[in-house]
């Protein structure tokens, strides 16, 4: 594994008109390198805004972003490095693959190198595409066209992964699949993270760092239970029940949960799981439209 940067070193400046009206994306933020970092807030916060500075795709008004000792962007030295020359890997919301490529040639057009073509068979047997490669993204599911976009992103590699609400369009399973997927990338290729989201669950899941930002400034910053302490358990839907069990199915675990006279399925994480037990008493409350289990003895 070759080396990689200790540091990101964020100090942007950017005027925008969000649906708040004017203001000012002010950010001076410092990410150590192998960190999964979570943006989250309101729509029109400047999150995307972020990482398309990061990327190469917006110029901030003033400021700059250093890579290490590299330098992406300076407005005072008058840099700004093409996004072709920063170390990134982007996956939009909308997976932005070209429909007339096949699998393998949407992976092709941005291979830096064309004449490292092993690499391409290197991600996509890793991302379990193979069987898929000369299909084209029509014909695709939507998590299949995400783990292909997130294939993508790799082929170049990224010291930086940026992912912009990835998920935010799938169903739930196919949404809790795939976050297990990014966080085996994010550990095995030993990335920088960072991720767009608005579901915390999700982001409790992933990140080791949530920063909130709200009209252009970072408003908290730390681990997910310390950003989301004072909402824990604000969500809309609340019930109490009595964990029955916990199964696995496939790479998934369920709890089945009594309450009342019902009983519900409700995937959970593999951590969760080794925390919860029959008979444990539990909050299920609903989270950006996912069921969410809080054991109360741990609150």
């Amino acid at each position: 594994m070759k080396e990689r940067s200790d540091m990101f070193e964020i100090e942007v400046k950017k005027k925008l008109h969000s649906s708040q009206g004017n203001m000012v994306l002010d950010i001076a933020l410092q990410i150590e390198q192998g960190k999964f970092i979570s943006l989250y807030g309101k729509s029109g916060a400047g999150k995307t805004t972020l990482l398309k500075m990061l990327a190469g795709l917006i110029q901030p008004d003033k400021g700059s972003i250093k890579a290490d000792q590299e330098i992406w962007f300076s407005k005072e030295r008058r840099i700004d490095a093409a996004p072709q020359k920063r170390k990134i890997g982007f996956v939009f919301q909308d997976y932005a693959l070209f429909p007339n490529m096949t699998i393998q040639e949407n992976l092709e057009f941005v291979l830096p190198d064309k004449k490292i073509r092993k690499r391409i068979s290197e991600i996509l047997n890793i991302m379990g595409l193979t069987e898929l490669s000369s299909r084209y993204p029509s014909t695709l599911s939507g998590g299949q066209q995400q783990r292909v976009a997130l294939a993508r992103a790799l082929v170049r590699e990224p010291e930086l992964l940026l992912l912009d609400e990835p998920l935010s369009s799938l169903d739930y399973e196919t949404r809790f699949r795939l976050q297990d997927e990014i966080i085996k990338i994010h550990r095995y290729f030993s990335l920088t993270t960072i991720l767009i989201s608005h579901d915390p669950s999700e982001i409790y899941r992933l990140s080791d760092t949530v920063i909130e930002l709200d009209f252009g400034k970072i408003v908290k910053k730390g681990l997910p239970s310390e950003v989301f302490q004072n909402r824990e358990i604000s969500g809309k839907v609340q019930l109490m029940g009595e964990i029955l069990a916990i199964e696995r199915n496939d790479v998934v675990f369920i709890a089945k949960v009594i309450s009342g006279n019902n009983i519900m399925k409700i995937i959970v994480t593999r951590e969760e799981a080794l925390n919860l037990k029959p008979n444990d008493t539990v909050l299920i409350t609903s989270k950006a439209f996912s069921p969410v289990i809080i054991k109360l003895n741990n609150i």
